[in-house]
């Protein structure tokens, strides 16, 4: 019997060739867990502003992966040591990072699967696949949950300098086609250093390490946070919260098993149980669109309205306004509404509602970003900066708006 070669490459359209380096990863890359990426959207409902943002969490995953292949290879050239067994829990713990993302997985949080996390979900793909795996995946959930002694090998991970945002920023941009999000990782990567346990990035990558926290304010306010995807994001948590709603009430609707299981039971983190985790292992982003293509027609108006708004694209009108607290206007939107269609002023809030968006592209408060001086010296970045809009982008920005369909104010 012919031996299966495990030693596979992606041919990836950002970095070429993307390497699989051992058995293990191929096996974990090939379980049906992480071949549901392929099915989750990256930038969930981007596409609906940048129609080529269509890429997937799993090559997001095989990005990072690649990202920190390079990075381990750059730290042992500069004599961090770094074991076989790290390496490879290094390579695991990023791979599967994002493993518990659900499709559309910020609104999905938000409404039908309710106070879990992603990364918590993703914890637990890893233990149970630890236990499929006899246990080799233990030192990478040492990692990742920060339990290893080893501090700089989180910050790989996860930090405000870490390969998964060395991938998605260089990735979004690349597939979204919003250019000022393109970094060079390339260079930041060659610039990573280890001193005192701690991940820093050398004195001359420092201009790399400016330009990386600019496109990344950029990023946000062109991709992450346009104005359109925040308000097409905003009526998909709408729609499966009705959904919930509606299930709860014994309302019958179409909907895959998996999705049917969220609607209709209560799952908090307390809840989220073996079951729930088969169940959320099932799911993807063709089990919403097909329940909303199927909502489109429901009796529910509030249901069906909410649904055909994300099908046909006919999105809710988002303006940012200058005040926090515009109630009188709400509730005047509201009411022209509650005159026009047979619903409820509760149900009118489906429709009529305000929020913000907070943009803060480096965050003083968390781990920072550390600049290894040529005196040996360690400082933070806004320190070995000499540009003082740096400093101005560690203070969050924040935006109000208020969103209302288009024929409020028509006449």
């Amino acid at each position: 019997m012919a031996t299966l070669n495990k030693l596979k490459i992606f041919n990836d359209p950002i970095y070429g060739f993307i390497s699989v380096p051992n058995s293990l990863l191929y096996d974990l890359i090939e379980h049906p867990y992480f071949q549901r990426l392929r099915r989750i959207s990256q930038m969930g409902v981007s596409y609906l502003v940048y129609p080529g943002a269509h890429h997937t969490r799993f090559h997001h995953a095989l990005g990072a992966m690649h990202m920190m292949q390079k990075a381990v290879q750059v730290l042992r050239f500069k004599n961090v040591e770094i074991s076989d067994e790290e390496e490879n829990a290094l390579y695991v713990a990023i791979l599967l990072h994002d493993i518990g993302h659900g499709p559309y997985s910020h609104a999905m949080e938000r409404s039908i699967v309710e106070g879990v996390h992603h990364e918590e979900i993703s914890l637990f793909f890893m233990n149970r696949l630890n236990e499929e795996f006899e246990g080799k995946l233990s030192l990478a959930i040492k990692i990742f949950k920060g339990e290893y002694h080893r501090k700089f090998m989180l910050q790989l991970i996860s930090s405000q300098l870490d390969m998964d945002r060395m991938d998605y920023l260089k990735r979004d941009s690349f597939y979204s086609g919003v250019a000022e999000g393109n970094i060079n990782s390339e260079r930041l990567i060659q610039m990573i250093n280890v001193e005192n346990d701690v991940l820093v990035v050398e004195e001359k990558g420092v201009y790399s390490v400016e330009m990386f926290i600019v496109a990344r304010r950029l990023m946000y306010w062109q991709a992450y946070l346009h104005k359109t995807s925040v308000c097409a994001e905003l009526i998909m948590m709408r729609v499966l919260k009705r959904a919930k709603e509606l299930a709860n009430r014994g309302v019958e609707l179409w909907g895959s098993a998996p999705l049917l299981f969220f609607l209709k039971n209560v799952i908090n983190e307390a809840e989220f149980d073996q079951k729930a985790l088969d169940f959320f292992a099932l799911l993807d982003d063709s089990d919403i669109i097909g329940a909303l293509k199927s909502w489109q027609f429901h009796d529910d108006f509030v249901l069906s309205e909410l649904s055909k708004m994300i099908i046909n694209r006919e999105l809710l009108k988002i303006e940012f306004i200058v005040e926090k607290n515009s109630k009188d206007r709400l509730n005047e939107m509201r009411h022209k509404i509650l005159e026009k269609y047979p619903i409820s002023k509760e149900e009118a809030k489906y429709f009529v509602f305000q929020g913000k968006v907070r943009n803060q592209a480096y965050t003083k408060s968390e781990e920072p970003i550390r600049i290894l001086k040529k005196n040996r010296e360690v400082v933070d970045v806004l320190e070995a900066s000499d540009q003082l809009n740096l400093k101005a982008l560690s203070k969050p920005v924040t935006k109000y708006f208020v969103c209302y369909p288009k024929y409020v104010f028509e006449s």
